[in-house]
């Protein structure tokens, strides 16, 4: 039976629709989903909605629709995105599903029961955007500290979770489970700054809005957004406070919840919390990854400097776009998006290093040997260093990607190209057309061979790109095990028609027509 593997993206907020640097999140989970998959394990991969809250409450109304309706279109539109990015996800919940809200209702009654919830008043500085309370001397000149924005007092009567409870079983966990925080500095702020210092007792209901799940046994009460939000990666797997269903004994915990940075504290302190309150197992891994900048700034509305995947999509391609964000994010630092460097990085990987390798290797055995592969042994050094590049790209990807390291993988596949690419200039295949075809058939095979390997490593990445690979290689899709070994293309193999990968771009031209210069 295959091992299972679980995943999960944060769930997206169906406050508006999510610009590339929300997008980059769910293309990194899905690389990470799909090489599961490839080794062949048994994933399910989760993402979704968080559709409840003040500021949804807030925006439905401006725009003069009821919230259900207004929900509805973001959800769909963030579906709409998921599915343009050909990511391969299991189950796309929503925090509107009958099912998770009747499983949040239970959730929340049961640790009122057991006495980790109680009836308070309170009263703070309150940020609606971020659907957070702060204290005075959180707040940073006066505004919110996460986003910046202006925040309100308010005072209401709410029900609150006694945090201090599981303080310390948490704490020992972080620290008997060195890899549970990724990465590590993300760890020690969430030691150093919030639970050493002690926990403050978390706010998790409201009666300023409507807009939520209702408390069953208290009307005036709305489920607050992190018991309600959290509580999706299980709910969406058939959690029940009595009976679990199948899927959820299957696949929980999860292996990993993949996160954007700005929300560590709630996922790595109050959902671990929430789950050993309910006695249930903490997930295995959650990494808190960067965020991706336009240019040195954090994308938002009002700065005017929102990229939408959909537009790079439309210019570069969905496997270009999926290739800019997973190349370009560092394990552990923001990344940068601008169009000169996604130019730039298209031109130099996709279109020569890439595109022109596969074109003029299939081109090349078409013309010299009318298609057909011979399949020879190495003859020299630069045959045994190009197999011997593509087993350490095999091994290396693989290692990276078990620990999350994405870009890291896949520049291993580059660095591949690149060495295939330095094998065509040491082997000169137009000469050897002349002098020793005997000579180019060996050649031409280890080409061949070492753009197979690259086919199926570039899988989980760029999945359009290696289908076209397989075809212009004449072969039907590989799996993770072909590449165990050097020399997997049969003799006598016909090769399919070299067709481009990636059309080189005018870049002046296309920086011209962005900036609205073009005539």
């Amino acid at each position: 039976m295959a091992e299972k593997f679980y995943i999960t993206t944060a769930i997206a907020y169906a406050s508006r629709k999510p610009h590339v640097g929300n997008t980059y999140e769910i293309v990194l989970t899905d690389a990470i989903a799909r090489f599961q998959r490839l080794i062949g394990k048994d994933v399910f991969f989760l993402t979704g909605t968080d559709e409840h809250g003040q500021k949804i409450e807030e925006c439905a109304k401006d725009a003069g629709i009821s919230p259900q309706s207004y929900v509805d279109g973001v959800a769909a539109e963030v579906r709409e995105i998921w599915e343009m990015m050909n990511t391969s996800f299991d189950h796309f919940i929503r925090t509107t599903d009958k099912e998770h809200k009747e499983t949040v209702q239970k959730i929340f009654k049961k640790l009122y029961d057991q006495g980790d919830i109680y009836k308070s008043e309170y009263e703070g500085m309150y940020c609606v955007p971020c659907e957070s309370f702060f204290t005075e001397t959180q707040l940073n000149d006066g505004c919110c500290p996460d986003c910046g924005r202006p925040v309100k007092r308010t005072k209401e009567e709410a029900y609150f979770f006694k945090m201090s409870n599981y303080q310390e079983r948490l704490i020992k966990h972080i620290e008997e489970h060195p890899d549970f925080i990724q990465p590590e500095a993300r760890k020690k702020e969430m030691l150093n700054n919030f639970l050493l210092p002690g926990l403050q007792d978390l706010c998790v209901s409201r009666t300023s809005f409507k807009w939520g799940v209702p408390v069953t046994f208290d009307d005036n009460h709305v489920i607050y957004v992190w018991i309600d939000a959290l509580s999706n990666y299980i709910t969406a797997l058939g959690y029940d406070t009595e009976n679990p269903g199948e899927l959820y004994k299957k696949y929980w915990p999860a292996n990993v919840h993949i996160i954007g940075k700005d929300i560590l504290r709630f996922h790595t302190i109050y959902w671990p919390i929430m789950l050993m309150a309910l006695g249930e197992p903490l997930p295995e891994k959650i990494f808190g990854h960067p965020w991706m900048l336009a240019g040195v700034d954090k994308m938002s509305k009002s700065k005017g400097n929102v990229i939408y995947a959909a537009d790079l999509v439309e210019r570069f391609g969905v496997d270009a776009t999926r290739y800019y964000m997973l190349h370009e994010m560092p394990f552990a630092s923001d990344g940068v998006i601008t169009y000169e460097i996604l130019i730039d990085r298209y031109n130099s990987d996709l279109a020569n290093t890439l595109g022109n390798l596969v074109n003029r290797t299939i081109s090349m055995i078409n013309k010299y040997f009318d298609g057909k592969l011979t399949k020879k042994a190495s003859e020299n050094e630069f045959d045994t260093d190009l197999a011997s590049t593509a087993q350490k790209a095999v091994l290396g990807m693989a290692s990276l990607m078990e620990n999350l390291r994405v870009a890291d993988a896949l520049e291993e596949v580059i660095t591949l190209a690149r060495r295939s690419n330095k094998y065509i200039d040491e082997t000169e295949p137009w000469k050897l057309a002349k002098e020793d075809t005997v000579r180019l058939e060996t050649v031409m095979y280890h080409l061949a061979e070492s753009i197979r390997i690259m086919g199926v490593l570039l899988r989980p990445f760029m999945p359009e790109t290696a289908e076209k690979i397989f075809e212009q290689l004449g072969l039907p899709m590989q799996e993770w095990e072909s590449v165990s070994a050097f020399g997997g293309i049969e003799d006598g193999h016909k090769v399919g028609t070299p067709s481009p990968l990636f059309a080189r771009i005018d870049k002046e031209k296309l920086l011209a027509e962005l900036a609205g210069t073009e005539e």
